[in-house]
């Protein structure tokens, strides 16, 4: 610093400015590092803020990512589920399921003004997301029930899901549970066609969504036979 402070004045060519100003650049450089120091100081929590909206961003993209082609989002709650635990269970899930970590404002922010929407009951406490990319609702439910049940975590239920935009609560999810699976409204549907006309009536009987499902199954099975089945 000293043989910077001395070469300084030499590029003035004043022979009696050089006593004066030696100690001139000495007060402006250390004024200048407490300046310096604020400075940083200002800029670190722009910065940290920058980061921390960066990540929010991609957080809700990564949700409004996952709600394509997903049939059901559900809420887990894991408060006190450790890192171990959470990786057992990402693993037990299947390859149609994904499991995101999120707050609930964020999670909010990418379902707001969509089905999804009806799942604010659910914006409370600490939430893990499930979400499932399938039409076999039971099939996808039932890796986190065996999951809960093996690892005795009664307290970390559903907290609530939307299917078809509607919301279930925790204590509707048997329902959920219990559906058919396309396999079983399948049969359930030739069996109608093939035996009599009451077994049929009574499947035309049968609440709106189980109904739309067997023709939604029918409809499929006719689809793949047309496209298949060129020699029949």
């Amino acid at each position: 610093m000293e043989a910077l402070l001395l070469s300084f004045p030499s590029s003035i060519r004043s022979p009696h400015s050089q006593t004066l100003t030696v100690t001139r650049p000495t007060n402006q450089l250390l004024s200048l590092t407490p300046s310096h120091g604020r400075s940083r100081g200002t800029r670190l929590p722009t910065v940290r803020s920058a980061i921390s909206r960066s990540k929010k961003e991609e957080t809700v993209e990564a949700v409004k990512q996952n709600l394509d082609n997903c049939f059901l989002l559900a809420g887990i709650s894991y408060k006190g589920f450790t890192v171990k635990q959470f990786q057992d269970l990402r693993r037990s899930l299947p390859e149609n399921t994904k499991l995101i970590v999120a707050k609930n404002t964020l999670v909010y922010k990418a379902i707001e003004g969509t089905k999804w929407e009806a799942l604010r009951p659910c914006m409370t406490g600490m939430n893990a997301w499930l979400f499932v990319h399938s039409e076999e609702i039971p099939a996808a439910i039932k890796p986190y029930r065996d999951f809960q049940k093996e690892r005795k975590l009664e307290e970390n239920d559903f907290t609530g899901a939307v299917f078809e935009g509607k919301f279930y609560g925790p204590g509707d999810f048997k329902q959920l549970e219990t559906m058919p699976t396309r396999a079983e409204i399948y049969a359930k549907l030739l069996g109608s066609l093939q035996g009599p006309a009451s077994s049929l009536v009574g499947t035309i009987q049968a609440p709106a969504r189980d109904l739309v499902m067997l023709l939604k199954a029918y409809v499929n099975k006719l689809e793949q036979e047309g496209g298949g089945g060129g020699g029949q």
